[in-house]
């Protein structure tokens, strides 16, 4: 028996196996990247790891990199492929030849026998290992370079799924030693570089999941767009996970929160938005070899690929696999149609995030306002301005002019070069987790994807502002707009005693701010949410059937297409929107304030004309806690409560603090506390905390005894000003007397901090004054105000201010004094 080989029993024969040609998937592990390619390497790895702990991968076998260089060697294909790579130029312009010519070569060869013999047996062993002739596989690319922290090499070469039989076996492999060549490959590893004969190719030979009849698409253990390390985001369409890598649909999203992954009682699936999906890629209408493109059906464009413990189930495997690799990853996933079963198909090392720094925090913001053109999901967090290249075709990629904004329907691994060229890039197809996103992030091009229409709304020609500076959700604007960058190291900003914490109002940002040093959220903005996400008024999703205009109704249809009913869209929604505002800063407190909209701005939601009256000054009309237990809303704070209910106790952020805003008189506040009992919010139940804003004079005035009723309370220095001074905060005539700093303003923030601290309860403050006036900021400060909640994009100006105003107070007996009181 030769050196290297070993004897082993295939189908009732002893046969000899060339080790160094053809292994089983479950005899390699991550340190044989150099032997089998990172691809298979980490098949081999969770299999023989990862496998006991219930995180199933399916099996197989991988030719080996010695079996391509064997095929490379024996065919005497060496001296011609370097002779036709030195024929490059150096502008890359003849890649697509070039490449033409290397997989000619390539795929005009024949293997070894004793590599054809080797491959037959294995395959030969897997049917007898399932149970099914020729049982259907993946034949996938696996480049020995592939996988590496540095860089990912996700989708160069190609996969080929549903083969069946010995001979379209050999061939698929042939195809993937050919497609180490493909234009896309060569692309790429000039742009990382690597050198093109310093790469060999492993095959990996895997069971097909029948993902067909089921689900597949990508997950990442961190958020890849802001590097947030404690979620994790997973992307899935209806059948084979090609549509969702190659960026071809608009895939359903789903992001877990990693920290609450381990409590059973707890669900914590923060997002969980519904893609259009509108087709799939499955097996071949005859049940022979090969896949091919269909639509999906309505149902399944409206209904999710995966439910919540599906999704809770990805999840927890997501976590295992990065713990075991010890760091981020990315990774496909299967579902099989037939059995319901889940698999991990695939998992490498992420490559963006992991290159980026902790500790400095670069911010980019529009400077200048545009119209309006597009959005979809945002690829990375900066803008860029250029004239738009709208290109509808592959055929049409000759096109493209260095430096412009690339537009396509897609820009699929075939595009490399074209969008390594490319000022920013907007498709209408694909998400955050597409191949197409992922090479964006790669190049660091700004990217907008998903858009579904932007070919069509973009002028070829049309000068353009791509953004992704505002969260999840990429704007493109029309015009070349102005705009700014910020950078900060975040180890040098110092420690306060006050407790700075933000503002946040938009879920698809939250995630953005994460790297802040902050004690948690002083104010989230239900209204927002609602605003943002839900879109419909509270009590047209309780009483649908009040709604008449047509046109509302077809939008609440749309909207709640997937849920159980309307009511069950608007708790599940705002509970997740809640949720993904409280899980950058947990376990750290989050302060939720229920809805503060008026009359005028709930009239403004999809059927919230219906449910709403005129009111001659909404600022001091129907809103705050009037509204809760009022016939006209209650059913609607009834949907609120439930909300609340289910981001503590089934998402399981119990850390959620609830805020009553607007709260009139000591009567009202019980009222609404009466209700919130009522729906299961009771105060001290499971620890749950109720503030009150303080931002009306009877709230000051009457300090001591509504903190008998409250928690805490949170200045609303926006409202307190307007009321104190009878100063419309709405009316632009009477703007210039609208001053926070006011004498009598800052006597009344005085008082109710005083007040707070007399009855023993916390007292922050969470308006707008500390972070538009730094000399605000130390008023409060001195006035022994125990949390500041800023603006994110203040916060970072405002710390050093209110740590050189804590130094000050130090030297003043009197204000430490009032720092000390609680």
């Amino acid at each position: 028996m030769p050196h290297g080989a070993e004897q082993r029993r295939c189908e009732g024969n002893l046969i000899t196996v060339d080790k160094e040609s053809v292994v089983w998937l479950e005899d390699v592990g991550i340190k044989d990247v150099a032997y089998v390619g990172g691809k298979n390497a980490s098949l081999g790895e969770m299999i023989r790891s990862l496998a006991a702990d219930g995180v199933r991968v399916p099996g197989g076998f991988a030719l080996t990199a010695a079996a391509y260089r064997t095929y490379i060697a024996e065919n005497d294909m060496a001296p011609r492929l370097e002779q036709i790579l030195a024929t490059k130029d150096s502008a890359g312009t003849n890649w697509r030849s070039i490449g033409n010519q290397v997989r000619e070569l390539i795929l005009a060869g024949e293997f070894p026998p004793e590599t054809t013999t080797q491959i037959r047996s294995f395959y030969r062993e897997l049917a007898v290992r399932t149970g099914h002739e020729d049982p259907a596989v993946a034949v996938r690319s696996s480049a020995t370079a592939e996988d590496l922290p540095d860089a990912s090499f996700a989708g160069q070469q190609e996969t080929f799924l549903n083969v069946r039989g010995e001979e379209q076996l050999l061939d698929a492999c042939r195809r993937c030693y050919a497609s180490l060549f493909t234009d896309r490959a060569i692309s790429y590893r000039e742009i990382m570089k690597y050198g093109h004969l310093d790469v060999a190719l492993s095959v990996g030979v895997q069971l097909m999941v029948r993902s067909d009849l089921g689900a597949a698409g990508v997950m990442f253990s961190l958020d890849t767009e802001s590097g947030f390390p404690r979620a994790a985001v997973l992307s899935a369409n209806w059948g084979l996970g090609e549509t969702v890598v190659l960026g071809m649909v608009n895939p359903d999203k789903y992001v877990v929160f990693k920290p609450l992954l381990g409590m059973p009682a707890f669900s914590p699936v923060i997002e969980k938005l519904l893609g259009s999906k509108g087709c799939k890629l499955v097996y071949s209408s005859d049940g022979g070899a090969g896949t091919r493109m269909v639509d999906t059906t309505d149902a399944e464009r409206t209904s999710f690929c995966l439910n919540d413990d599906e999704i809770l189930q990805l999840g927890r495997w997501a976590v295992q696999v990065e713990n075991h690799y010890g760091r981020p990853m990315d990774m496909e996933w299967a579902k099989d149609g037939m059995s319901g079963e889940l698999f991990i198909v695939q998992a490498r090392p992420e490559t963006v995030q992991a290159r980026k720094s902790g500790t400095v925090m670069s911010t980019h913001r529009l400077t200048e306002e545009g119209r309006l053109l597009v959005e979809g999901a945002a690829v990375g967090d900066s803008i860029a301005s250029g004239i738009a290249c709208v290109i509808k075709s592959a055929a049409d990629i000759g096109n493209f002019v260095d430096g412009a904004v690339l537009v396509a329907e897609q820009t699929d691994p075939d595009w490399v070069p074209v969008m390594k060229r490319a000022k920013a890039i907007v498709t209408d197809k694909g998400g955050a987790t597409s191949h197409a996103a992922i090479v964006s992030r790669e190049l660091g091009i700004t990217a907008v994807v998903g858009t579904t229409d932007a070919t069509k709304v973009v002028v070829d020609g049309q000068s353009i502002t791509v953004s992704c500076a505002d969260g999840d959700t990429g704007h493109v604007y029309e015009g070349l707009l102005a705009s700014a960058q910020d950078d900060v190291d975040l180890g040098e900003l110092p420690v306060t005693r006050t407790s700075v914490m933000l503002n946040l109002a938009s879920p698809s940002s939250a995630f953005k701010w994460w790297r802040l040093p902050a004690k948690g959220i002083g104010l989230a903005r239900m209204e927002f949410v609602i605003n943002d996400m839900v879109q419909v008024h509270p009590m047209a999703l309780a009483y649908p059937e009040r709604v008449t205009d047509p046109a509302d109704r077809a939008k609440i249809k749309e909207l709640t297409r997937g849920f159980a009913d309307s009511s069950d869209y608007f708790v599940q929604t705002l509970a997740r929107g809640l949720a993904k505002l409280a899980a950058p800063f947990h376990p750290a407190p989050v302060v939720v304030r229920f809805s503060d909209f008026k009359t005028n701005e709930y009239a403004h939601l999809i059927g919230g004309s219906v449910f709403e009256g005129e009111e001659s000054n909404p600022m001091i009309g129907f809103r705050g806690a009037s509204r809760y237990y009022d016939p006209h809303y209650r059913a609607g704070f009834d949907l609120e409560c439930r909300a609340i209910l289910r981001l503590r106790n089934q998402c399981g952020f119990m850390n959620v603090i609830v805020m009553v805003p607007f709260c009139r008189t000591l009567a009202e506040a019980d009222r609404v506390l009466a209700v919130m009992a009522e729906n299961g919010l009771v105060r001290g139940q499971d620890g749950l905390k109720v503030y009150m804003m303080c931002e009306i004079p009877s709230n000051v005035i009457l300090a001591p005894k509504f903190a008998a009723k409250f928690d805490g309370f949170s200045i609303g220095s926006n409202d307190l000003t307007q009321l104190v001074l009878g100063v419309d905060r709405d009316s632009a005539i009477l703007a210039p007397l609208f001053d926070e700093q006011d004498e009598a303003v800052k006597t009344m923030i005085s008082q109710a901090i005083a007040g707070a601290h007399a009855a023993g309860i916390r007292i922050g403050i969470c308006g707008q004054a500390p972070s538009n006036h730094p000399e605000f900021a130390q008023f409060v400060v001195a006035e022994g105000i125990d949390s500041i909640s800023l603006n994110p994009d203040s916060f970072l100006r405002t710390v050093p201010v209110i740590a050189a105003a804590e130094a000050a107070q130090k030297q003043n007996p009197i204000a430490a004094a009032k720092s000390s009181r609680f």
